[in-house]
């Protein structure tokens, strides 16, 4: 998690701050630049930068897939799954426990109890409904003219705005506010789809309502509406949650956040990518359909390719500024085991009007990495 938010502060540049290692005050590499050129001190350090895989290991990889993925779930199994879903937390429980990368499962049924928890404690006192009636009258004839009314949504006089998707407990949360402590205009946003991750970012001692808002959200369900109007956020954090909902709904949660966006936003992507070792240890017998998977408890993981997210999101009408496959070889130096790492990340843009031009705040996205 600490790598992600290294990539997603350096692209903010609110404010410097101090360029992060690896490891230590002062090391020898910094992230990115530890190459391996000598394959004999492989097991020197923990992680390698931009490994290039031997036509043998790709070769290699793809036969696991395809044998970890001739088994399919049964249909009516995963049937079954999506009802065990609505009755249970597991997203929460990865939170509590740190696995699964310590990141939060979005999953897309939602659970009757939650639904309409996501307006709770976000600055406005009068509770869900309210705001809900306040932003399905944004459009209408009362809200038509002159600006939005500051106490309309919590975060509306901030000139430059964040939301962080499947934030769990707080990993990203309080280092994004600690940037953001002296830039007083800028305010952030954060959603899990788990209410126990989002009770526990509200009550920890970095939390500041007057900067933050914490709530209770489904991407997927269209109908659950977020605590702000459309066309607000200048960034949008996008991190190892697309991969664990289900294919056929991953264009609609896109094409929804590229809508939060204002002209000249930027949402910053990273997840899984093919043949990630995550993938290759899956068992036979775990694979709901082709590159997805459903682990013990119940949460799922898909696995992407630069061109399945470049399609995507330009579907979504964003402009891809971004797009890479991140190659790293991960190492255990007690068990002597090498394992490769694949993700995918990429930048992708919301095209700006012609008259206007972009934050300052977003600017250096464009030409960062």
């Amino acid at each position: 998690m600490n790598v992600i938010w290294r990539n997603s502060v350096s692209c903010l540049r609110i404010r410097k701050v101090p360029h992060r290692y690896q490891s230590g005050n002062h090391p020898a590499a910094p992230l990115g630049s530890r190459i391996l050129t000598d394959p004999a001190k492989v097991f020197e350090h923990n992680m390698w930068d931009h490994m290039q895989w031997s036509k043998e290991e790709e070769a290699a990889a793809r036969k696991r897939v395809e044998e970890n993925s001739a088994v399919r779930v049964l249909l009516e199994e995963q049937v079954d799954q999506k009802t065990e879903e609505k009755t249970q937390e597991s997203s929460w429980d990865n939170v509590k426990t740190g696995a699964a990368n310590c990141f939060s499962r979005m999953h897309c049924p939602i659970m009757p109890e939650e639904k309409n928890l996501g307006m709770k404690r976000c600055g406005s006192s009068d509770g869900p409904s309210r705001a809900r009636s306040h932003f399905s009258n944004l459009d209408s004839e009362e809200h038509s003219e002159g600006p939005l009314k500051t106490e309309l949504f919590p975060g509306s006089s901030a000139t430059f705005r964040i939301l962080e998707v499947g934030c769990g407990a707080g990993n990203s949360v309080f280092p994004i506010l600690n940037t953001l402590q002296n830039a007083p205009e800028s305010f952030l946003y954060c959603c899990d789809f788990a209410s126990g991750a989002v009770e526990l970012v509200k009550l920890h001692s970095s939390y500041r309502a007057a900067q933050c808002c914490a709530f209770v959200h489904d991407v997927c369900d269209e109908d659950s509406p977020y605590p702000f109007p459309d066309g607000i956020l200048d960034v949008i954090l996008l991190v190892f949650v697309l991969s664990s909902i289900h294919p056929d709904r991953m264009q609609g949660v896109i094409n929804r956040l590229s809508k939060l966006l204002k002209p000249g936003g930027m949402l910053l992507f990273r997840d899984y990518g093919r043949y990630d070792k995550t993938q290759l240890r899956f068992k036979r017998g775990h694979c709901l359909s082709e590159n997805f998977y459903v682990r013990g408890d119940g949460t799922r993981a898909y696995f992407f390719t630069k061109g399945e997210v470049h399609t995507m999101f330009c579907k979504a009408g964003l402009d891809e500024k971004q797009n890479l496959v991140d190659r790293r070889l991960q190492v255990n130096r007690k068990k002597q085991v090498k394992m490769h790492r694949v993700w995918v990340q990429g930048k992708f843009q919301k095209p700006l009007h012609l008259t206007q031009k972009p934050s300052k705040l977003v600017s250096p996205l464009l030409s960062h990495g």
